[in-house]
């Protein structure tokens, strides 16, 4: 079977739109929720969220046009100008993550884009809703496809000229998970040698937001007033996730195309496994994630002493954060005791669709620098949770495999596992 290896990677968060500004803030701890700016929360009840609305756009674009092809420069400024919102950061993003990778002159036929989600625009669509009941004729005329989720790998395609195969896979937030796992299929079945793991920015509404608050998903009742306290994984006083904006883009890529052209290799895909509960509420189950992380460990060919860490899916939600660690102590016994495992929503909050893939993108930096970020805000554990959640902060710590958690609504439950490269294995 083919090896399939991570070249590219590019993170726009509100903890920075750069891998170092990303890395160096969750080192430290610091937290990106904030009251939301760019959403109208005035008559519902979450308030608070990990805000990118007001991000301005020109110094990302004058800091690629010193990577970045001009013809691809000039299709970039041209898209970030029409597009909306989630679409413009995703094209930023994935563009970025081309020139990380220096993909330009790879040939465009044997690249592929994936989208990882769905449904990327409640704002975008629930603006034009107000227009539209004021007066049809003022919404914006190019609706008809720009709504449409296609658009966003369209416009990843157009931008950078890629004429492989694109498309867009969505599973809740597990849709960035799945993505990589179609992304490997890409690569060992379908010819390609590179493709985009991208994920977009999910652009909530204040709809989306009441919605998830109704349902109890979504923090709202105890940190309106001290958002950087509201996302707290592990924390008996953990009450729901806290939405986030945030993009990621990963390309992945033939180990051997890599290597023939001397591309910097950053990790090892070893595969994601994908099972289902078979049930559409938003419920974890314990044997489902158990079943899950015992598949993955066996389709790669992974002992289970081998893992030395796990990037946890860890939502801060008061049964999902539990159901998860005893799955995690469940499939991995005793060894469980001897793993790391960390939160990045902690910080981060959690950006849905693409929470997969911008959380992978920091683990991959922490295995780089073996070193783990904190788990913050765990200022009194749940005492069924006695794991080493990294609550005391920052931890030196040597990764050789880690293991990326990423549950969606809909009993959808995915592992990817990721592993060090060497050349030979």
């Amino acid at each position: 079977m083919k090896r399939v290896v991570v070249t590219g990677m590019a993170v726009n968060t509100p903890l920075g739109d750069t891998l170092d500004c990303f890395f160096d803030n969750l080192i430290a701890g610091k937290s990106a929720v904030t009251r939301w700016r760019g959403v109208d929360t005035a008559n519902i009840y979450t308030k608070v969220g990990a805000d990118l609305s007001d991000y301005n756009v020109e110094p990302k674009l004058t800091a690629l046009a010193e990577r970045v092809p001009a013809d691809v420069m000039k299709r970039l400024r041209k898209m970030v100008k029409l597009a909306p919102f989630s679409t413009r950061l995703t094209v930023l993003c994935a563009v970025d993550a081309c020139a990380h990778a220096r993909l330009f002159d790879v040939d465009p036929t044997e690249i592929a884009i994936i989208t990882g989600g769905h449904n990327f625009f409640p704002q975008y669509d629930y603006q034009l809703h107000k227009d539209f009941f004021a007066d049809p004729e003022l919404i914006d005329e190019q609706y008809a496809y720009k709504g449409l989720d296609t658009d966003q790998a369209a416009s990843v395609s157009e931008v950078l000229g890629i004429t492989g195969p694109i498309y867009t896979l969505g599973g809740a937030c597990a849709s960035t998970n799945l993505a990589l796992r179609a992304a490997l299929d890409e690569v060992r079945h379908h010819g390609m040698k590179a493709v985009l793991v991208v994920g977009p920015l999910f652009d909530y509404s204040p709809l989306t937001l009441q919605g998830l608050a109704l349902i109890g998903a979504a923090s709202y009742e105890s940190f309106n007033d001290t958002p950087e306290q509201a996302s707290r994984p592990f924390d008996v006083r953990r009450e729901g996730f806290v939405p986030a904006h945030g993009t990621g883009v990963m390309v992945v890529e033939d180990a051997e195309h890599a290597l023939a052209r001397n591309a910097q290799i950053h990790a090892e895909v070893l595969g994601v496994t994908a099972l289902s509960d078979a049930n559409h509420l938003p419920t974890p189950s314990l044997e489902g994630e158990t079943r899950a992380i015992r598949r993955a460990l066996q389709e790669t060919g992974i002992a289970l002493e081998q893992v030395d860490y796990v990037n946890a899916h860890a939502t801060s939600t008061p049964q999902g954060d539990l159901v998860e660690i005893q799955a995690i102590k469940a499939a991995f016994g005793d060894h469980a005791y001897r793993l790391k495992v960390n939160a990045t929503k902690s910080m981060l909050g959690h950006c849905c669709w693409s929470s997969a893939v911008v959380e992978t993108i920091g683990a991959i930096m922490q295995m780089q620098h073996s070193i783990l970020h904190p788990t913050i805000n765990v200022e009194q554990p749940d005492a069924e949770i006695d794991l080493d959640v990294c609550a005391a902060g920052a931890v030196k710590h040597d990764i050789n495999i880690f293991m990326k958690n990423a549950f969606g609504f809909g009993g959808i439950n995915s592992v990817a596992l990721f592993r060090r490269f060497e050349e030979q294995q």
